[in-house]
């Protein structure tokens, strides 16, 4: 698969890369580490990395604009995105040859060819695979900013390696990673720095969270309460793991209501909740969802929902 990938590539003088909307850390290393690693290794191709910016990512990397012609006879890759009602920018489809890059469950098999590895930890972990492939296959080689846009995707999905998914194969990787020359402070700083309104507003779900006694948990986020702290509903992404130390907790949900739907933002420590992203307009790993409700009424069935997960997860245990 990997060399029929980088076949393709090969093929083909103009690359554009998509990923999925509400970008996060592997969003843009996925999608930003390819962009660096082709163009190291490719310096005669145009490529192009698009999608609405997101001012939080902005230390790692800034999407092109670019026009509709330029599709035209060109490669597309999709990486960290399940399904196509997801990928930012809806031009992905009007290339010449499309191909998905993913660690999601492949419930959206998109593409002409689909590269899916759910037991990779992250999409930035796929591509320093396809690295290696090339590596062997074609003597590519890594910069330093694309090692470094990988690394921080990988970081970013297994929550600094304390989640599950990552393996003895993720650390392998991260480890020939900080070989490259990048500032690992200055990378964690531009993950991990919060504004003092967002630590403000941190201690507000510290104060306000309710935890069940089968160990489920939620916040509602009002837009009224973002105001108050002044914190855009894409602001409050570096808060969702706030709830994972809370003794006790098995699952949470933190809602963030925006102007016309309210984000749905799952975790789990034990209980799946992918199905539970899915019935509610989302969907996303076992332990690690998002889903979209359009009223709080709608909030209230999500949260009795993840109670039952909770419940049934503490009856097998």
């Amino acid at each position: 698969m990997k060399r029929q990938i980088i076949d393709k590539i090969e093929q083909y003088d103009t690359i554009i890369i998509h990923r999925h909307v509400r970008p996060d850390p592997d969003a843009y290393g996925s999608q930003f580490g390819l962009k660096r690693l082709l163009e190291a290794n490719y310096p005669d191709k145009t490529i192009y990395a698009v999608g609405e910016p997101d001012p939080s990512l902005a230390f790692l990397e800034t999407p092109q604009v670019i026009q509709d012609e330029v599709y035209a006879d060109s490669l597309i890759f999709v990486t960290d995105t399940a399904n196509t009602d997801r990928i930012d920018d809806t031009r992905y489809n009007t290339g010449s040859f499309l191909i998905k890059i993913d660690h999601h469950p492949n419930d959206d098999a998109y593409g002409d060819l689909l590269w899916v590895d759910t037991s990779a930890s992250s999409c930035s972990e796929l591509i320093y695979e396809l690295f290696l492939e090339g590596q062997e296959y074609k003597n590519w080689k890594l910069s330093d900013a694309s090692a470094r846009l990988l690394f921080a995707g990988i970081v970013g999905d297994t929550g600094r390696f304390l989640y599950p998914s990552a393996t003895v194969k993720t650390f392998e990787i991260a480890g020939q990673l900080i070989k490259y020359n990048f500032d690992r402070n200055e990378l964690f700083n531009g993950m991990y720095e919060k504004e003092a309104n967002l630590l403000h507003l941190q201690g507000y779900i510290y104060e306000n969270f309710k935890l069940d006694e089968n160990g489920a948990c939620y916040i509602k986020l009002t837009r009224e309460i973002l105001e108050k702290f002044q914190v855009t509903a894409s602001d409050t992404s570096l808060l969702v793991g706030s709830l994972s130390d809370v003794k006790g907790i098995k699952a949470w949900v933190i809602f963030v209501e925006e102007s016309n739907q309210i984000r749905v933002r799952l975790r789990s420590k034990g209980p799946i909740i992918n199905g539970l992203a899915k019935k509610y307009h989302g969907g996303g790993h076992p332990l690690a969802s998002g889903a979209t409700v359009y009223s709080w009424e709608e909030a209230d069935r999500a949260i009795e929902d993840l109670k039952e997960v909770c419940r049934t997860f503490n009856f097998i245990q």
